[in-house]
């Protein structure tokens, strides 16, 4: 990295509540407007249907009716669930299409498909899984990941395959007159049995697997705010995705982008900024924390 690059560093020596402002900068954009307001209305979309649905499936347990209060009643629940689950599917569809001008737009389609900068599950992410293995006992280094490592991939595939089960067993659910003209009576049972415990199995992962990887281990705790302030410094972006290092430092004496274009320089984040993302941070986890409480809670009713 040459000298010219202004460096960003704690002059404190304290630890950043924000583990993607950890050790010296300058700070790198990760991720783009469009990424952060879609992980929003993921978040917002995906809490609102389990806290709806919840008390209708665990009627027996202590929290569904003061819950089932709280979003005005069983009728105004199954209005509001069912809202978010075309907010939903609303902001999928505009990622699909977001992802499919971005590949046609793109020069080097092989890498985006099939390299460092893939979404998609390749051999290379299973190497990288044992490489971790390996390295978790000391019989190896640790692993170099790409844009995207093999946790993060899939956590966006459970995304995937939670969609295609959860909405597709939801909408057969809610227009039974519909699918029942070309579907057996049977398959609505199985809806039924599919939307519930999928569901549960989403947000058991969600509140486990993926807040354990993103918030709480060790090097992350207690928040890792890059996808809400879209950016993170560079010692962070060479632990965790060094193999984009060359693309980084290719651009990265460069001026400040203000506007968040993924690889180049950005500002630091403000303490405003920070504030604003950890009190959504926290609140998204500790609410999640509680989701699982309640779960298995309503498993002894």
């Amino acid at each position: 990295m040459s000298n010219h690059i202004v460096h960003h560093e704690y002059g404190d020596g304290g630890v950043p509540l924000d583990a993607a402002q950890r050790g010296r900068g300058p700070f790198i954009w990760r991720f783009n407007l469009f990424h952060r307001l879609t992980h929003g209305f993921a978040i917002i979309s995906f809490y609102t249907l389990i806290l709806t649905g919840i008390p209708l499936r665990f009627a027996c347990a202590p929290f569904a009716e003061p819950l089932m209060r709280f979003w005005g009643g069983v009728e105004q629940a199954g209005l509001i669930h069912r809202t978010a689950a075309v907010f939903m599917v609303t902001y999928t569809f505009v990622h699909i299409v977001y992802m499919t001008v971005k590949l046609v737009r793109t020069r080097d389609k092989r890498r985006m498909l099939w390299g460092s900068d893939s979404l998609l599950p390749h051999p290379q992410d299973a190497r990288d899984f044992l490489q971790q293995w390996k390295w978790y006992f000391g019989k190896g280094e640790r692993p170099r990941f790409g844009r995207y490592s093999y946790l993060e991939k899939m956590d966006y595939m459970g995304e995937v395959w939670g969609f295609v089960i959860i909405g597709g067993s939801g909408f057969m659910l809610w227009f039974p007159e519909f699918f029942g003209r070309w579907m057996p009576g049977w398959m609505f049972n199985v809806a039924t049995i599919f939307h519930a415990y999928e569901a549960m199995l989403a947000a058991a992962f969600l509140f486990t697997i993926h807040f354990f990887n993103v918030h709480l281990r060790p090097d992350k705790f207690p928040l890792d705010a890059v996808m809400f302030t879209g950016r993170g410094t560079l010692d962070y972006m060479e632990e965790e995705h060094p193999v984009m290092m060359d693309q980084i430092e290719a651009v990265a004496h460069e001026p400040v982008s203000h506007k968040a274009i993924a690889d180049r320089r950005a500002p630091p984040p403000t303490r405003t900024q920070t504030m604003v993302a950890a009190i959504f941070g926290f609140a998204a986890w500790g609410v999640g924390l509680a989701t699982i409480g309640m779960i298995l809670w309503a498993a002894l009713c």
